[in-house]
């Protein structure tokens, strides 16, 4: 999520990279949209409380889709739009 916000590439671009230089199946931000954006927060609140460490708190894009309510797939919307056909990337993330 740093990187995308850091304008590393688009969603596309770093979930696609994941995949074929990481060999991840799918990459963070479809990960993410599939267990949940809130329970990533969750995850990273979580260990940040613990650690007290910047690189676990939630990044502010993260914070951003919580408080819209883009939880990823259950909510039909995340990193990723999930209510056409096909999904697209979300229009109202910026950097």
């Amino acid at each position: 999520m740093r990187a995308y916000e850091e304008g590393v590439g688009t969603l596309a671009e770093i979930d696609a990279a994941m995949k074929a230089g990481a060999g991840h199946p799918m990459g963070p931000f479809t990960l993410s949209d599939l267990i949940g954006n809130d329970v990533t927060g969750a995850v990273a609140e979580a260990l940040f409380d613990e650690f007290r460490e910047r690189r676990f708190a939630q990044p502010p894009i993260l914070r951003k889709m919580l408080a819209a309510g883009w939880y990823g797939r259950k909510a039909g919307i995340g990193f990723y739009d999930y209510r056409g056909d096909a999904p697209v990337p979300n229009p109202g993330l910026d950097r």
